[in-house]
């Protein structure tokens, strides 16, 4: 059995009772109607386990999907030290739990609710509900954000101030597509570029510099 996140419960078992109910009263087609939904559900709620033996001081993937764009941060960002960003764009067919793309302390986290225009447009990082986290890592400190976006109307983040987190570990999911946003330090270097397919918690995504490990 794929393994499930928690997440999709109700997803799946709204339309698969209503299936069975259409099915009792005889409407057969809307029943079938109802089943494939929940089975779309399943898939999209799939959480593969997933394992990487990366070197320590490389940064994971956080999220399955395509690298939209390799580029600089916003300024507010840039200002904190983190002037790189990566942008990875998930389709409705990519798994959408999310992983941590390094080990270390959570510093902060914070939800903004805002619009839900397509995920893949410049202006959806700023304007779109999001979940921001910045970890102090082992080797460097990095940031994330968890994107709403046209379909997606729900980020789920799963860590807290204080908390200790390991790479490539289960962080949270954001529902039916969107986007994720990797902030990096001028000191990582990046090894991937737009077009790139990535993993969460698999594809190596950047390195930090000997100078910054610890």
């Amino acid at each position: 059995m794929v393994p499930f996140a928690p997440e999709g419960y109700p997803f799946v078992l709204v339309p698969a009772v209503a299936g069975i109910v259409a099915w009792v009263f005889g409407y057969h087609p809307v029943a079938w109607l109802c089943w494939l939904a929940m089975l779309a559900c399943v898939a999209f709620f799939r959480d593969p386990a997933r394992h990487a033996d990366a070197a320590p001081e490389v940064v994971l993937a956080p999220a399955d999907g395509k690298v939209l764009k390799v580029c600089a941060a916003p300024a507010a960002l840039a200002g904190r030290g983190l002037p790189q960003q990566v942008s990875i764009f998930m389709s409705p067919a990519n798994v959408h739990v999310n992983r941590a793309p390094v080990s270390g302390t959570v510093r902060e986290v914070r939800h903004t609710p805002g619009a839900n225009f397509p995920a893949f447009r410049d202006k959806a990082s700023e304007l779109n509900e999001h979940s921001f986290v910045l970890i102090e890592g082992d080797h460097g400190t990095v940031a994330y954000k968890q994107i709403a976006g046209s379909l997606a109307r729900r980020v789920v983040c799963d860590l807290a101030p204080g908390q200790r987190v390991e790479r490539g570990s289960r962080v949270g999911i954001i529902k039916f597509g969107s986007r994720v946003d990797l902030f990096l330090p001028a000191s990582a270097s990046v090894e991937v570029a737009p077009g790139r397919t990535t993993r969460a918690g698999v594809t190596p995504v950047a390195r930090f510099a000997a100078e910054n490990r610890r």
